[in-house]
């Protein structure tokens, strides 16, 4: 594996790895996660034939965790295209997880898709800040909003602990659990707040775009409802839905073998 550092908008540092040779796969975060997000794919045959690449979004795990850099969408764009341009990634498969569904979005309605040859929203959100963005929600995710910005470490870690055991339908291993709540606990609480305090709508580009879009989620996500996936794939002209059965908001990490296998057909057709 290479480790890179590489600025993105407004020189905020960017932590990136990438692994494996082949037609290139960026793979975007979601909300207070980290890259490591990704171990099942960056350990998979997928590196065979894939060139993985995969960012600590602005504010999270080794990257900056500037204040007041959250909110514009050109800056989000700029952190993708950044990478793309310092690892010459062309002919690119974007996958946006979760909030990273918005960031790959901000890219395209800022850049366009001439170097995107397919995406894959993976549990994704398209708008964040409306009342439809807001409906596409789960309760249970709504209700842990205010502890995800307290300041309180006490009430930060059970908060983002409930929020790991959230992210997926069965339970996870105490290994896996507490791996998954490092890389929480490193996002700042204002950090948390700044993504959270954002007002971004991206399905019009959904319905604009021209290139192939493969949608996967969770039947049991309670992080972003399933029912969000079926509007996307209305909305997208050529759009695959995938839903997984007893699957909550993390079908990579839960389901991995699947998930390769999907996200590499996918990539191969597209």
């Amino acid at each position: 594996m290479v480790c890179h550092t590489i600025d993105g908008g407004d020189d905020v540092t960017l932590a990136v790895d990438e692994v494996g040779s082949g037609q290139p796969v960026m793979l975007v975060h979601g909300y207070s996660q980290s890259r490591l997000c990704w171990r099942n794919q960056f350990e998979s045959d997928l590196t065979d034939d894939f060139r993985l690449v995969a960012m600590d979004n602005r504010g999270h795990g080794e990257s900056d965790k500037p204040r007041d850099a959250y909110a514009d969408s050109e800056l989000w764009a700029e952190d993708v295209r950044s990478v793309l341009t310092e690892l010459e990634l062309d002919d690119v498969i974007l996958v946006g997880w979760s909030y990273g569904g918005l960031v790959v979005l901000d890219y395209i309605e800022a850049f366009g898709t001439d170097r995107v040859t397919g995406l894959n929203l993976v549990g994704g959100v398209s708008e964040i800040g409306t009342e439809t963005g807001n409906a596409r929600l789960g309760p249970e995710y709504i209700d842990l909003i205010e502890g995800f910005v307290s300041t309180d470490a006490e009430t930060s870690v059970e908060t983002l602990l409930e929020f790991v055991d959230l992210c997926v339908y069965d339970d996870l291993s105490p290994a896996d659990r507490y791996y998954m709540l490092g890389y929480n606990v490193v996002v700042p609480p204002h950090v948390r707040d700044s993504l959270r305090d954002r007002t971004v709508r991206h399905d019009a580009d959904l319905t604009a775009l021209d290139i192939p879009v493969l949608l996967t989620h969770g039947e049991e996500d309670a992080v972003v409802v399933p029912a969000a996936a079926r509007e996307y794939a209305d909305l997208i002209d050529d759009a695959t839905l995938s839903m997984y059965p007893e699957t909550g908001h993390s079908p990579f990490w839960e389901h991995p073998d699947q998930f390769n296998r999907e996200l590499r057909e996918f990539a191969l057709r597209s």
